[in-house]
């Protein structure tokens, strides 16, 4: 398999996984009538589907990635998940987060210019 294809793949299942943390979020901002219906719904069932699907993948396909990548492309998620916050829940990017994120892609960038 090209390198290219599986960090796509890895990227793809990433976002998945942020996907299904947005979901489960949704989920928790709701009233539950129940403590049952609070984990047993459409959403938590959906979002943990999701992530079971997210880490099989990353399982199935670390063997594709070079022992670098796969770990980087993971922690992009942080940075995916704010995005997404911001998409669907209008959440404000504070300086904070701002400069969090810029720290990972800024260690992302440096690690990958240090090979």
């Amino acid at each position: 398999m090209p390198d290219i294809l599986a960090i796509c793949i890895m990227i793809g299942s990433v976002t998945l996984s942020c996907l299904a943390q947005v979901l489960l979020k949704k989920s928790a901002g709701k009233p539950h009538s129940s403590v049952l219906t609070e984990y047993v719904n459409p959403y938590v069932i959906c979002g943990y589907g999701m992530i079971f699907c997210s880490m099989l993948i990353s399982i199935l396909i670390f063997r594709f990635v070079d022992y670098k990548n796969g770990p980087l492309i993971e922690t992009l998620g942080i940075v995916i998940v704010t995005i997404l916050s911001r998409l669907f829940f209008r959440e404000k990017i504070t300086l904070r987060k701002l400069i969090g994120g810029t720290c990972i892609i800024a260690g992302i960038l440096i690690f990958y210019l240090w090979k």
